[in-house]
């Protein structure tokens, strides 16, 4: 498995969007090694990308690595690095986009939807062993989105607002033509038209602007599971990341065993992904992964459901009181959306956002670390 996650950067005085991504990925390049913090196509957010990892011990190290190496490049061109979906504050001014033939073709085809491009996601890749495989276990994966993105929740502020939904960032980036659900796909042929039939629409520009929450992936022999808002801490992204593995796992279970994917409705899916983004988990989920028909259900209920299904897999691979600690961080906290909330109803303050949301600078840096974060990110307090 393998994590990329991306961030926004933030003039640490007015807190509002700054367009330096160039400097600090220049920077981050020396601190963590060619190609595992790039830049993404506004130049107001970076993307770390881990090497390939077999466990969680191995992910939360590359994990800490980079958000550490990213922070401190950060700092290095005066800014902060911040654990949002969204900017909170201001916009990015104009040049909005990495200098670069593919973004600029991008910006020419597609014209405002690149506005407010700083959307900052986390992506998780899972290995499976062949192209046939990866289309079936999306199948298996799909009706399960709307519950994950519940759960990673994290964008509640844009623009210096609060935008009344949990990931405001799932909303922005659904404006894209191909940032949808994917669709049922009957076998890889299927797969490889609709692929076609979406470039030649001129909807991608290519292949690897195919935006569904989850895909297998171009470039790599994985499935790619992008419905998350970027995570607040380290431990999150790791147990999020987990939890996905284990659901990767049961569906390639289940995919061998000859059990069918839930063909769900495209529009019903959408309709779902819709509720996860505007509620989090302090509302209601469609039973989706359920057989029967689909009903409301609390969005815990709906989490004790996915536990059920995927607890076997996190058992033996040693992940299951990860994943249950984290969820019962997330009962008594709440997302990524509610803690941003919760600072902003005792401040009044969305720079007070922007600053808990910040990583924490290495140990060894000039100034005092972000306290307060790591304490967020670790569970151990409530953000005040």
């Amino acid at each position: 498995m393998g994590v990329e996650e991306e961030f926004a950067l933030a003039d640490p005085v007015t807190r509002k969007a700054v367009l330096v991504a160039d400097a600090v990925v220049e920077a981050a390049g020396r601190l963590a090694g060619e190609g595992h913090v790039v830049g993404e196509m506004s130049l107001a957010q970076l993307e770390t990308v881990t090497g390939v990892c077999s466990d969680a011990y191995e992910l939360r190290a590359e994990v800490r690595r980079l958000r550490l190496c990213a922070a401190s490049a950060a700092r290095e061109a005066g800014c902060l690095l911040v654990a949002s979906g969204t900017v909170l504050l201001g916009e990015p001014g104009p040049p909005p986009i990495l200098d670069k033939p593919r973004d600029h073709a991008i910006a020419a085809r597609f014209g405002l939807l690149v506005d407010q491009q700083c959307t900052n996601a986390c992506h998780v890749h899972v290995g499976v062993p062949d192209l046939q495989e990866a289309v079936q276990v999306v199948n298996h994966l799909r009706p399960w989105m709307p519950l994950l993105l519940a759960m990673t929740a994290n964008s509640p502020f844009c623009g210096g607002r609060d935008t009344g939904h949990a990931s405001w960032r799932t909303m922005l980036w659904d404006r894209w033509p191909t940032a949808t659900p994917p669709p049922y796909l009957r076998s890889v042929d299927h797969y490889e038209e609709v692929v076609a039939a979406l470039v030649d629409s001129g909807a991608a520009v290519d292949p690897a602007m195919l935006y569904w929450s989850v895909r297998p992936s171009r470039h790599v022999p994985t499935v790619e599971v992008r419905v998350a808002d970027v995570q607040l801490g380290i431990e999150d992204t790791v147990a999020y990341a987990l939890l996905v593995r284990a659901l990767v796992a049961a569906a390639l279970t289940d995919l061998r065993k000859g059990r069918p994917a839930l063909p769900v409705e495209d529009t019903v899916l959408r309709a779902a992904t819709w509720r996860a983004a505007h509620d989090g988990m302090s509302g209601q989920a469609l039973t989706l992964p359920l057989p029967g028909p689909h009903r409301n259900v609390p969005a815990w209920q709906l989490t004790e459901a996915l536990m059920g299904h995927v607890q076997g897999h996190l058992r033996k691979a040693g992940d299951f009181e990860t994943v249950r600690r984290w969820l019962a961080r997330l009962r008594r906290h709440g997302t990524g959306a509610a803690q941003q909330r919760a600072v902003y109803e005792r401040t009044e303050r969305l720079a007070d956002v922007v600053d808990a949301m910040a990583l924490p600078e290495p140990p060894h840096a000039d100034a005092t670390p972000n306290r307060k974060h790591e304490a967020i990110c670790e569970g151990t307090v409530q953000p005040t």
